[in-house]
């Protein structure tokens, strides 16, 4: 396997145990309580307006932007911030529909397809995510004129604007200089869109 792509691997891994270990903590928190203590701690359930709940699949889900503000509530459903059209032109290849887990959404290619997916993350995990790869040395620069604060890196792109936190990761066996400018691109959309 080549080296970026080890690289690309541990990366996500890394990414992906403070999800787990998140998971874990929630399921270990209900250990022992009542329905009547659980519905008494518990905050209020955020929901979807025209979509499923947030930790569901939600392949093709849709989310309507706020008549108010023309922005898309991300935090319910990351999924809202990149089209699979989108997602599709990033990869270069066709996808399947978007399935959304909790602060992520992953468009992954068909089996029979060339190897792609993207990952758009929000919240506390495109943080963590972000985290991680400053951590690993990858190659982040700056974008400037995107969001309040953002960086580019050979398969990723960091956004953060109005203290709400996305990363959008490429996974594609490509030379990584193609992906500059459709992640930049897809950067100063996404921003516009929070």
């Amino acid at each position: 396997m080549d080296r970026p792509a080890t690289s690309r691997i541990r990366v996500a891994a890394r990414a992906g145990l403070p999800a787990l270990a998140v998971l874990v903590a929630l399921g270990l928190s209900g250990c022992g309580t009542s329905a009547d203590d659980d519905a008494a701690s518990s905050p209020p359930r955020t929901t979807q307006t025209g979509a499923a709940t947030a930790g569901t699949a939600t392949p093709g889900a849709s989310v309507t932007a706020s008549p108010a503000t023309g922005l898309v509530d991300a935090s319910a459903n990351p999924c809202g911030l990149v089209s699979q059209q989108e997602a599709e032109r990033l990869a270069g290849t066709s996808l399947a529909s978007p399935v959304a887990v909790d602060e992520t959404c992953t468009y992954t290619a068909p089996p029979a397809g060339p190897t792609a997916q993207v990952e758009v993350r929000v919240g506390q995990t495109a943080l963590d995510f972000y985290t991680a790869e400053r951590q690993s040395n990858s190659r982040l620069q700056p974008l400037p004129g995107v969001g309040d604060d953002a960086y580019v890196g050979d398969y990723t792109v960091f956004i953060a604007k109005n203290d709400f936190n996305v990363s959008i990761n490429l996974v594609r066996g490509n030379d990584p200089a193609e992906n500059r400018g459709p992640l930049e691109n897809l950067a100063r959309t996404v921003a516009g869109r929070i």
